[in-house]
């Protein structure tokens, strides 16, 4: 096939969506697929709505000779009504995969509102689906009218390797010193840094460290704001910002750590999570989101509320005082990495599900004057 995919930026980002992207184009090239990637500059998400009456940018997408054009869905505001353009001029079947419902993230309602007025018209204008999650499809359905073949292809864990020395788990655990904490997440508002440390500076200092691996640049005005946070709160020893961290240096990070905490971010899958549990790590993660679908409450995680820092505090002191529970809920994280799917069975199955979308969709014909 040869396959068109639109995306914001550069492929090689550092998130859970970008890696899920990379790892689809790699498999799909490595098969013989021919892959044009379509970067369209990342900019606010209002001067993105102009993209959408770019007559160059529909111009090369219906004069590519693409076989199937791949959406990735944080590019809706530049496609909600381009799309509908392409259904006009083209018959080539439009896929969307979603990572996440933007207008369904927990903020300020009004805002939600005026993303749900370009995300519900995008949705409905793409010939199919691959999402990665239940959560996310039951989701994104709510706002779909009809029904559109979709596959639900969950991110894997493998991509960094796991844990193959149990000793190194116990012994890891046993050891004396304070209960090492790791969060891997870009330093953004949603994903909840903020909120943590200062739930975890009402905690005596001997119980616990946090390393924080994830860019500092990407919200420069937050990112000052966690660093006042921690001058304030004196946690300079205890919190340990190293900024990007992938392939190898994560795995060591991970390796070196007993707990991954990301209690308040709203996940539409949560990789680094499943990944954390590949080096044995309990997960502490939002009871919001998809994360819920894996992390089984006192088997192998926790999930807390949004706000409730009490729960959280309990946990981290529990599983710093019971090093034996530590280790049986690591266990438990370690066996729930291995009874996940891993990437070459995603990506796999997606490259099934595009070959059916390109051979047997038939899209509606569509009105004259297109509509959301």
């Amino acid at each position: 096939m040869n396959i068109g995919m639109i995306i914001y930026g550069r492929l090689d980002t550092l998130t859970g969506g970008y890696i899920f992207d990379r790892m689809l184009v790699e498999h799909l090239q490595q098969c013989g697929h021919r892959l044009e990637i379509v970067s369209l500059p990342r900019r606010h998400y209002t001067r993105h709505l102009l993209d959408n009456v770019s007559a160059g940018l529909c111009s090369r997408l219906v004069s590519a000779d693409f076989d199937l054009l791949l959406q990735d869905e944080l590019t809706h505001p530049s496609l909600f009504r381009m799309n509908y353009r392409l259904r006009k001029l083209s018959a080539v079947p439009i896929v969307s995969i979603v990572h996440q419902v933007l207008c369904r993230q927990p903020r300020n309602g009004l805002l939600n509102r005026l993303y749900e007025s370009v995300e519900r018209p995008y949705l409905n204008s793409v010939d199919a689906f691959i999402f990665n999650s239940q959560t996310t499809r039951r989701t994104a359905e709510r706002l779909i009218t009809g029904s559109r073949p979709s596959l639900v292809a969950f991110p894997a864990g493998d991509r960094l390797g796991c844990e193959t020395a149990p000793g190194r788990m116990v012994s890891r655990a046993q050891a004396p010193g304070p209960l090492k904490l790791i969060f891997v997440g870009n330093v953004l508002p949603n994903k909840g840094l903020l909120p943590l440390i200062r739930g975890l500076a009402k905690l005596p200092s001997d119980t616990w460290h946090l390393t924080v691996a994830g860019s500092r640049e990407m919200d420069r005005r937050y990112f000052r704001k966690v660093e006042k946070l921690i001058v304030a709160k004196n946690l300079n020893q205890q919190v340990e910002l190293v900024g990007s961290r992938d392939g190898p240096e994560l795995a060591s990070l991970l390796v070196r750590s007993h707990v991954f905490v990301m209690p308040y971010s709203h996940e539409g899958f949560g990789m680094a999570h499943l990944e954390a549990m590949g080096f044995a790590l309990p997960v502490i993660g939002s009871a919001g989101g998809a994360v819920r679908e894996f992390v089984i409450p006192d088997i192998n995680g926790f999930l807390i509320e949004p706000g409730d820092f009490k729960t959280m505090l309990k946990c981290i002191s529990r599983l710093h005082q019971d090093r034996q529970g530590l280790i049986k809920m690591s266990r438990a994280a370690l066996g729930t990495y291995h009874g996940r799917p891993k990437w070459k069975d995603t990506v796999e199955a997606i490259e099934g599900f595009l070959n059916e979308v390109k051979d047997q969709v038939q899209r509606p014909r569509l009105r004259s004057t297109p509509e959301g």
